[in-house]
């Protein structure tokens, strides 16, 4: 290892044609690898053309084997693959360990469901049309391009690469620049078992390589990062009409309602707020607690955080430009008439924070209105759950959010103007391989995982079959004034009433 001494622990830079990437807590180098050109990217969506159609050739079962093969390599080596994560990112070795675990997981439901999903069938007819019978089939879209963050840099890509993969696609992956190497990692242990064509590949790059994917001629773009970012992609796909998935982070609240089990709300809010060192786009950030447990709860939720170790349990922060953001929305929460009850204007320290927990912050504070991706939460008392409700959807983003509560928990989840809930847990839904990930509001639109997740990378193919004479004749410039009257005589027949 080489420490980067001119820049920042973390940062990533372009020298001479590489891409650098450094430790965030130490500044180490940990990866230089070559910067991808427009035209790089260009050939690599080219060759991917071709690569697809022979990967869509090889059919259901022979795709499955491949991915799961995929996925048990990458078990094989997941001890090497977690060490490089941790250098690389910054992220505690078993929080790498189970973001694999998880990882792998997904690309082993979608290639194992992929056919029953995605594969041909028949559909019901009509009784107005019947001589004819229908099909429905689930076609790649060819070329997945996709962009991926780095406060998940495998969970978050597998749920386009996999998914993608399983339902017949080629892939063309830029990783961001600042985990390039776990990227590449996956990538190249991807093409062990798939040897042949190059199904997936990897462009390396700062935001000019995204950009010049989204304009490559790739037929669908799934993007995760910040909202600012996601315009910008959807604006650069909508010139060539390239269909896009967005997901741009969140805002997710919590509820704790009177008859919540506070000790297990207090443990998940404590691991929501700061697991990744609050780098989660589905981590807690806002707390509505019920006035009548509020400071039982809050009690409990200092105990638990004032017990994590910043540097073992809490990792650096990933991007040097995040510290700034969290100290900004620490001090304005202070200065608005807030109060830390752990942590405070003290709490960024280098290249760590320490988790930080706010009370009495005004709802108009950037704490509470902008996404910080830190460790720091703000709690908030409510006089009902009705109001934790409203304050809870009072966001631009629509996320994930999460519920305590022994005999409401689905009710009020049913409630939350999010894509994802948790019920008595945190971050669950996430790891559900069949349950599908996305937001709405600032939070993007469109899913990865579960059965939606395959069918977000393919195109609905309907197909009609002529089975019997059309009796009368309708679809034809011959039809008969009789097979008109007869059309309206069934229409009213089976339309006509309510029933």
């Amino acid at each position: 290892m080489t420490t980067t001494s001119s820049l920042p622990p973390g940062a990533s830079v372009v020298e001479a044609g590489e891409l650098i990437s450094t430790n965030p807590a130490t500044g180490d180098e940990v990866a230089r690898l070559p910067v991808a050109t427009a035209a790089d990217v260009a050939a690599a969506v080219e060759r991917a053309r071709a690569a697809g159609a022979w990967w869509a050739g090889l059919g259901w079962r022979e795709r499955r084997r491949r991915l799961l093969a995929w996925r048990s390599l990458l078990v094989n080596r997941i001890q090497e693959l977690a060490e490089l994560m941790h250098r690389e990112g910054g992220k505690p070795v078993d929080e790498a360990l189970l973001e694999i675990v998880v990882s792998v997981d997904h690309a082993a439901w979608a290639a194992k469901h992929a056919r029953k999903i995605l594969g041909p069938r028949r559909v019901g007819g009509s009784l107005m049309q019947s001589e004819y019978a229908a099909h429905l089939e689930y076609q790649p879209f060819g070329v997945i391009g996709v962009i991926g963050p780095w406060n998940f840099p495998i969970f978050t890509p597998f749920g386009s690469i996999a998914y993608g993969l399983a339902a017949g696609n080629a892939v063309v992956f830029k990783p961001s620049e600042y985990t390039p190497a776990v990227g590449q990692f996956y990538v190249d242990a991807f093409r062990e078992v798939v040897p042949e064509h190059p199904v997936l590949q990897i462009v390396h790059g700062t935001g000019e390589v995204g950009a010049a994917l989204c304009r490559s001629g790739v037929d669908k773009l799934a993007f995760t990062g910040s909202a600012a970012t996601g315009r910008k992609v959807m604006a650069a796909c909508a010139e060539s009409l390239t269909p896009v998935l967005i997901e741009c982070g969140g805002k997710d609240a919590l509820i704790v309602a009177d008859d919540a089990d506070l000790d297990a709300a207090a443990e998940a809010t404590a691991w929501g707020a700061n697991f990744n060192a609050g780098q989660a786009c589905v981590g807690i950030e806002r707390a509505y607690v019920h006035e009548r447990v509020y400071d039982a709860f809050v009690a409990k939720l200092v105990a638990r955080t004032e017990k994590l170790t910043v540097g073992e349990q809490v990792g650096p922060i990933t991007m040097p430009g995040q510290r700034d953001i969290i100290a900004r929305h620490i001090d304005d929460a202070l200065n608005s008439g807030g109060r830390a009850l752990l942590g405070g204007p003290d709490s960024v320290q280098g290249a760590y924070v320490k988790p930080t927990i706010l009370v009495d912050v005004p709802e108009t504070s950037a704490a509470v209105r902008e996404e910080t991706f830190g460790p720091t939460i703000t709690v908030t008392k409510v006089a009902s759950v009705e109001e934790a409700i409203t304050l809870a959807n009072d966001s631009a983003y629509g996320l994930g959010s999460a519920v305590f509560s022994k005999r409401h928990g689905m009710a009020i989840a049913r409630r939350l103007r999010t894509g994802m809930t948790a019920v008595n847990s945190a971050f669950s839904f996430a790891v559900l391989p069949t349950l599908p990930f996305g937001g709405v509001g600032a939070s993007g639109f469109g899913r990865i995982h579960g059965a939606d997740g395959l069918r977000e990378f393919t195109r609905a193919k309907a197909i009609a079959r002529r089975r019997l004479p059309s009796l009368p004749a309708l679809l034809t410039f011959e039809r008969k004034p009789s097979a008109v009257r007869l059309a309206l005589t069934v229409t009213k027949l089976l339309h006509g009433r309510d029933r």
